[in-house]
């Protein structure tokens, strides 16, 4: 649900798509609360001057942040951090996301006059970025050098690959986009989102395919995860290939590898791989990753044996095992209702992309389920994460509209807990057993499989480096530490720690022209996040999020002062607004004293100052803009001193 925005506004004293070139060819070649204010009893014209909003320097950081926000664009453009072309031959990686952090995932390769990206991904908000929708990779190198690019591929249609391609692409050219048919069916659902952007110009490819961009060649393999049509990538070049698997997983029995992934993975066998670039996200798991097929077998037992209306909460992203659910509900004569935005979208893609077709009654509407045996049905739902507005929750507290939960229900909570979501799960699971449900997570004992990741841990990570014996090696998707954690296990195999690159978003990495070295550049690409803030875009809002970490942390303190612009005095007791800071009307003593500190601040400018004085026909005036700046900082530290908070502050200085 789109949050209702209500702006604070400075006072004002006056007034059908085509359908997408599918590419069968292995050498396929495509061209490429508002306050009301009294006014002043005098009619003279009151005069304001710009507001202001003071905030202490440097304040600006989270509290909680390792990295502030800031404009990079700027020191871009400057002469010392000018980034020039790659020399002839040299191979540049660029990674624009996903490397200090999950989520937002992008990278750019550029061989000579030709650079090619993958993802284009984003990733929520969180603590860092009040109010701001999500965020998405910074695209000002790219914009710089839109004319060099020949495509954008996408590995699978997850957000954290797909989220920011409409908003990417209106920045970069509209360059084509290349995937398989889930992520395009899924990528156009994303862009309906978006009608005034440019139609993207989508072409879909086979797992074995090979296109041509620019003059580079680019092929493609299956990898496994936790949604259809997922792909790792293989950019040729003189010297060897560069591999990027995006998200994956080995699909194993007992740490042996199925002979269908065996296959798969067999390019590799003869391959000269020149450079990995792989995901790091589950390094910290021993062992290998959990097979998706056991947790299959584990939902379908649940299903079966329990004797009542079944309940599963799932990420909506997972339609690998939602269609799998759905299948087996049908087999066993049960009715299916799905509940929740996101994942009804992805069952209609899966079904429309025929990764499955589910018979006709077999998918009920949620308003329906009580017109069906509680042994004949199971609800998919959103809100595993205990998200505020999703399905789950909204039943969970009582709220939803068509939905009820009964007493005896079976609630199986098919998902990890993403890391900073464990008290809102902890609060879905608290009011949903207040309802005498039982519940079912990943974490209960005795219980059968109910969930899997869907990336690689330690050993599938291991297995891969040794299948595919690179020259060189970047670790990817992941916080930094897990990037580190990554390395050591690279060289713990047998790599040269020359031969790898732990990257920040926007190093630029390259590859000499011989093949022979890799380094890492001291310039940097601009990396600061691009904020997506309703309708607005831009890497340079951080003084807007400073003021809202402000303003969440310690409220806000507007000061009123109607100024005698000739005489530099008060000309009535300035009127004090608190919002989140202090309750007024028990702190009586202390607005008495701040009423003290304006006066002096306001009239000790003319007394201490008086070249603060502009000149003007009528006489000299006093410079209100420089009132309202000592105005701000003075009381801003009274406060500090007597409160030990650091509201807002914005002085608000009116002429007489």
């Amino acid at each position: 649900m789109r949050k209702n925005r209500l702006p604070f506004s400075a006072i004002s004293i006056d007034e059908k798509k085509p359908e997408p070139e599918r590419l069968e060819s292995k050498h396929a070649s495509p061209d490429v609360g508002r306050q009301n204010f009294r006014r002043p009893t005098s009619t003279k014209k009151l005069t304001k001057s710009s507001t202001y909003q003071y905030s202490k320097k440097n304040y600006g950081q989270s509290r909680n942040s390792n990295r502030p926000f800031n404009n990079s664009k700027s020191s871009y453009k400057s002469n010392e951090n000018k980034i020039f072309p790659p020399a002839e031959g040299v191979i540049r990686i660029i990674p624009l996301g996903g490397v200090e952090e999950i989520g937002k995932n992008m990278t750019a390769i550029e061989i000579d006059n030709d650079i090619i990206i993958i993802d284009a991904g984003m990733h929520f908000s969180n603590e860092e970025t009040p109010g701001v929708d999500y965020v998405i990779p910074n695209t000002t190198y790219l914009e710089e050098h839109k004319e060099k690019i020949r495509a954008l591929i996408i590995t699978h249609g997850h957000l954290d690959h797909i989220g920011g391609v409409p908003l990417v692409l209106s920045r970069i050219g509209n360059p084509p986009v290349y995937s398989r048919n889930i992520s395009v069916l899924l990528m156009r659902k994303r862009q309906a989102e978006f009608p005034q952007l440019p139609v993207m110009k989508e072409h879909i490819v086979e797992k074995d395919g090979m296109i041509m961009c620019g003059k580079i060649k680019v092929r493609f393999f299956g990898v496994t995860h936790t949604i259809p049509d997922a792909l790792g990538i293989i950019i040729e070049t003189k010297h060897g290939w560069i591999v990027n698997p995006g998200d994956y997983k080995l699909d194993q029995i007992d740490g042996i590898v199925i002979p269908e992934e065996e296959k798969e993975y067999s390019i590799f066998d003869k391959a000269k791989v020149l450079l990995l670039m792989t995901d790091s996200t589950n390094i910290e798991n021993e062992g290998f990753s959990l097979s998706e097929t056991k947790v299959h077998q584990g939902l379908e037992n649940l299903i079966k044996k329990i004797n009542g209306r079944i309940i599963i909460a799932a990420f909506s992203s997972s339609i690998t095992r939602l269609t799998y659910v759905i299948k087996v509900a049908e087999s066993l004569g049960k009715k299916i209702a799905i509940d929740g935005r996101s994942m009804k979208t992805n069952i209609d893609v899966a079904i429309e992309a025929n990764f499955f077709k589910p018979k006709k009654g077999t998918i009920v509407p949620i308003e329906e389920v009580n017109n069906y045996p509680p042994n004949k049905m199971v609800i998919l739902m959103t809100g595993a994460q205990g998200e505020e507005f999703a399905a789950l929750s909204r039943a969970a507290n009582k709220s939803h509209k068509k939905f009820a939960i009964k007493r005896g229900d079976t609630i199986i909570l098919s998902s990890s807990i993403v890391p900073g979501n464990e008290r809102a799960v902890q609060k879905i699971k608290d009011n949903l057993s207040r309802q005498g449900v039982k519940i079912i997570s990943f974490r209960t004992p005795g219980e059968d499989f109910v969930h899997a990741t869907g990336h690689g841990n330690k050993e599938d990570i291991r297995w891969l480096h040794k299948k595919t014996h690179p020259k060189f090696f970047i670790p990817i998707h992941g916080n930094h530490f897990m990037l580190e954690l990554h390395k050591e296990l690279a060289l713990e195999i047998g790599m040269s720690e020359e031969n790898i690159i732990v990257p920040d978003n926007g190093s630029i990495i390259e590859i000499s022209a011989d093949g022979q070295k890799m380094t890492l550049r001291k310039e940097k690409a601009p990396s600061a996040p691009m904020m997506v803030d309703g309708l607005a875009i831009s890497d340079v809002q951080d003084v807007v999020i400073r003021d809202r970490q402000m303003l969440a942390q310690d409220g806000m303190f507007v000061i009123i002062a109607l100024v005698d612009q000739k005489t530099g005095k008060l000309k009535k007791s300035p009127d004090l607004i608190s919002r989140g800071f202090v309750y007024l009307k028990e702190n009586q003593e202390l607005l008495r004293q701040v009423r003290i500190i304006i006066k002096k601040a306001v009239e000790d400018v003319v007394i201490k100052n008086p070249a603060r004085l502009e000149s003007h026909s009528g006489g000299n005036l006093v410079d209100l803009d420089y009132i309202k700046a000592n105005l701000g900082e003075t009381v801003s530290k009274f406060l500090y001193q007597k409160t030990a908070k650091r509201p807002l502050v914005i002085p608000v200085v009116l002429s007489i």
